[in-house]
């Protein structure tokens, strides 16, 4: 299947004399309107959170897919997701960082790689968030098809509510109640799923060998999101395989094809016969 993309402008042509090396210039010519981005970013954010209102309220459901979710990682031998938790509870200080990192960095770290994009990678920036839209979408879909209660909220998974313990925590403490959020959309993980985007779009946009370094936010990501008992294993795994499937269908467009100016044979020759007369 062919992914529709948004073709990129042509770049200026690129003048180079025989033995000149041409510069690269930056990735500025595909750039979209900035007024249409930010009205269409906020719409997607709106629909999303509308979307996910609409999901509240499914409880007995919703608890009943936990308990699945629970016995599927238990059937397929995932490690618990206790064992990531017992590390965090070792130290308060531990934990309370941990729950910070929840609260605080998903959304500013998607926005400001974004808004990096934008500027210096316009080409790059048109394909994640047309991969961003894409996953997210996917998600909102499977929220609906699929309320799932966190593991903070099964007594089987025996964990405990790092947030609501130690702070801050983003939900209110009974989910009825929580006009915000919908706790019960937590499969897939979109923490997980932007930070890994976050890192393939930074490796797919750089050229630094440290560049393989980005892998680091989606790992830590994953850590926090298990560990502070907000989702499983399997929320995780759900998001990669919804991530895998919009990076296969959506293609980063190719950038217009610079000219290099060549002296053609003819000319050449005209040159060389007018000289020897």
């Amino acid at each position: 299947m062919e992914s529709r993309t948004e073709p990129a402008e042509r770049e200026p042509d690129i003048v180079r004399e025989p033995g000149a090396t041409a510069a690269r210039k930056p990735d500025t010519s595909a750039r979209p309107p900035l007024v249409r981005e930010l009205l269409l970013v906020v719409g997607l954010f709106l629909v999303y959170k509308f979307g996910r209102q609409l999901a509240n309220g499914h409880t007995a459901e919703a608890f009943h897919n936990a308990h699945r979710v629970w016995d599927t990682e238990r059937t397929l031998r995932l490690p618990g997701e206790g064992a990531v938790q017992d590390a965090l509870l070792s130290s308060d200080t531990l934990v309370h960082v941990a729950n910070t990192y929840y609260a605080t960095v998903h959304f500013p770290a998607t926005l400001l790689f974004l808004v990096w994009l934008y500027l210096r990678r316009p080409r790059h920036y048109v394909w994640t968030r047309r991969v961003l839209a894409a996953l997210t979408a996917a998600a909102l879909v499977l929220h609906l098809g699929f309320p799932l209660a966190p593991p903070r909220m099964l007594d089987a998974a025996h964990l405990v509510d790092t947030a609501q313990v130690y702070g801050p925590s983003v939900y209110a403490a009974k989910p009825a109640t929580d006009t915000m959020a919908n706790q019960f959309a937590a499969m897939p993980s979109l923490h997980f799923g932007w930070a890994l985007m976050l890192a393939v779009g930074l490796i797919a946009a750089t050229s630094s060998r440290w560049r393989w370094l980005w892998l680091l936010h989606p790992l830590l990501t994953l850590l926090v999101v298990v560990g502070t008992a907000n989702h499983y294993w399997l929320d995780a795994l759900a998001a990669t395989a919804l991530l895998g499937i919009a990076l296969a269908v959506i293609r980063l467009p190719q950038p217009g094809r610079s000219l290099v100016v060549r002296r053609s044979a003819p000319a050449r020759e005209l040159i060389h016969s007018g000289a020897g007369r």
